[in-house]
């Protein structure tokens, strides 16, 4: 190989970390200025118009109830697509109703969303374990949920608009269970959101 042809390849070498270099800095940049934030999810009440759980095993569940969850977008430059959004409850880690789909929508920056969304169940089949703890949190008058929502969600940013990231929530509600049909309870819960 000729000197010629080691300063060219050399020259190349050094072009392109220059240029790497460039675009790296670009990106911190950026960055920097936009300050990218996930959103901040609340869930702030729950409506609970039916919790039945079969008397004997194998337990099966019934549920019916809905939720009022609020999303803020804390970015000044960035707004959010959520091109879906399912939601459900969870006891334990089983998930114990359908999922129920919140319609596509736009956040702005720094604006509130809500959705209030039913969820329900019909004979849900309930792992022993978890049926045994239900009907005990059943009879001490209260039961810990986890409200999840999974979804999509792009990033705006002027008129570029990014491809699809995964958002993951979960939002814990302790829920009394009362006697009276349609008890309505005010959680204001955060949420971990995942991104």
């Amino acid at each position: 190989m000729s000197s010629k042809q080691k300063k060219l390849i050399r020259w190349s070498i050094i072009s392109l970390l220059i240029a790497l270099f460039i675009l790296l800095l670009i990106i911190l940049i950026i960055w920097v200025v936009l300050q990218p934030k996930k959103p901040q999810f609340i869930l702030q009440d729950a409506t609970l118009y039916a919790f039945n759980l079969s008397s004997t095993p194998p337990y099966f569940l019934s549920s019916n109830l809905q939720v009022t969850i609020s999303s803020q977008n804390p970015n000044k430059r960035i707004g959010i697509y959520y091109d879906k959004l399912d939601v459900y409850a969870a006891y334990r880690t089983q998930q114990i109703t359908y999922y129920t789909a919140t319609p596509p929508d736009y956040q702005g920056h720094k604006e509130v969303i809500e959705w209030s969304p039913f969820l329900y169940g019909t004979d849900i089949p309930v792992a022993p374990s978890n049926g045994e703890s239900l009907r005990q949190d059943e009879s001490n008058g209260a039961i810990w949920l986890m409200i999840k929502l999974n979804g999509h969600v792009r990033w705006k940013v002027g008129s570029f608009t990014s491809g699809r990231y995964h958002l993951r929530v979960n939002c814990p509600a302790f829920i009394p269970l009362s006697k009276a049909s349609n008890a309505k309870y005010q959680l204001v819960a955060n949420c971990k959101v995942t991104v």
